[in-house]
């Protein structure tokens, strides 16, 4: 596919999708936390998306073959659309989490067809940059996502931002529509049960590679998942900041964030995937270590940059790895366990923050949530192996 059809097919709707999901990062936690209900329940509706994300995964993966990746991104993109302006009319906080999981089963299908589809048609050689690109491409479209959108929520109510984030993934569905083309759809495939055969004899015969990658995925996702809650509730709480304030601070962060999808593709191109990704959850690390001292908006915002530019230095390396990873004739199954993997970590990083800040305050599960970054920082440091020129045969 020419890059200027890739663009308007995949890049230009996971831009729209990632500005609007970026608009609630700062309200979302807030708008929870108006339900009048314990940490560990906010932590569960921002965790919901996710959620609904770990359920889908395995079944997209198998559903991409059954029914087009065409199809699929189109199919998750519109129920991204209901679970999102639907939230805006529930009035209990069961219907609201019911509504994010709705719109994460979307996200699994929308974001796992993508994946798929830039696996199995970029070579090996270029995947860091390509996916590193894709990565980058979410993290530009929520650049003024969280500063727009706690403008909105402050100005007009926490609600309205759902609205817009809504209209913004019909936006995208719309250039779905038009430009994402029946991807490789023609070609023979093997069975059902060969592809899942292909999974299996990978698992069998590369145990601990995949142990220590699966381990790493968790723990990374859980750290990148778990700041979206605490930055949130703890400059609204203990430093005494407002929506608007909040997104401001998360909308620079996610600024030096983008900036670094380039050079992390580089990296990972020409020196390998962990040398991008081990220093990236340290530094996250270190940034997360940070927020439990700040007292100001400009503190946290030092302290979110740090996340930021950790988040941004590791921009698409745990997709790459997991490309790297994909047995070939089985991608979209592979990539559906992958995802699951990740998605058990960005589930639980907000429920054992919003968990254990209920039990020792905010402050110091901050640093519950640093000693997970501290453990996906060993994990592929010292466990996974470098996958760049090597990527894992599945005939063993």
């Amino acid at each position: 596919m020419p890059r200027s059809r890739l663009i308007l097919a995949v890049y230009l709707p996971t831009v729209l999708l990632a500005f609007g999901q970026g608009m609630l990062l700062a309200t979302l936690p807030l708008y929870a936390d108006g339900f009048d209900v314990s940490y560990t329940w906010v932590s569960i509706a921002v965790s919901a998306a996710a959620l609904g994300t770990l359920l889908t995964d395995v079944p997209a993966g198998a559903l991409l073959h059954a029914i087009g990746l065409r199809r699929a991104m189109v199919g998750g993109t519109s129920l991204v659309v209901i679970g999102t302006v639907a939230c805006i009319a529930v009035d209990s906080l069961a219907w609201f989490i019911a509504m994010r999981i709705l719109a994460g089963i979307g996200t699994a299908l929308w974001g796992l067809s993508r994946h798929a589809f830039i696996a199995e048609a970029v070579p090996a050689a270029s995947r860091g940059q390509a996916i590193s690109m894709f990565g980058g491409i979410n993290r530009v479209g929520v650049l003024g996502g969280p500063a727009i959108g706690g403008l909105i929520g402050g100005v007009f109510g926490l609600q309205v931002p759902f609205l817009v984030s809504g209209v913004l993934a019909a936006a995208a569905l719309g250039v779905a529509l038009r430009w994402i083309p029946a991807i490789d759809e023609s070609r023979p495939r093997s069975a059902h049960r060969d592809r899942w055969s292909l999974v299996g004899t990978l698992a069998r015969t590369h145990r601990r590679d995949l142990a220590a990658a699966a381990i790493a995925q968790t723990f990374a996702q859980m750290i990148r998942q778990g700041r979206h809650f605490i930055i949130p509730l703890y400059g609204v709480e203990r430093v005494g900041l407002d929506a608007a304030q909040i997104g401001l601070i998360m909308t620079v962060a996610a600024i030096l964030d983008a900036s670094m999808f380039f050079p992390a593709g580089i990296l990972m191109d020409r020196f390998g995937r962990k040398v991008a990704a081990v220093p990236s959850f340290a530094v996250m690390a270190v940034g997360v270590s940070l927020i439990p001292f700040t007292d100001s908006f400009a503190s946290l915002l030092g302290a979110a940059v740090v996340i930021g530019f950790g988040n941004g230095l590791g921009s698409g390396t745990m997709m790459t790895l997991g490309a790297d990873l994909a047995p070939r004739g089985a991608t979209g199954e592979f990539l559906g366990v992958w995802r699951l993997i990740g998605d058990v970590g960005q589930v639980g990083g907000p429920i054992v923050v919003g968990t254990m800040a209920g039990v020792i305050g905010l402050g110091r599960s901050a640093f519950v949530l640093a000693a997970v970054g501290v453990a996906a920082t060993f994990t592929l440091a010292f466990l996974v192996r470098e996958t760049r020129q090597s990527p894992i045969d599945e005939t063993g």
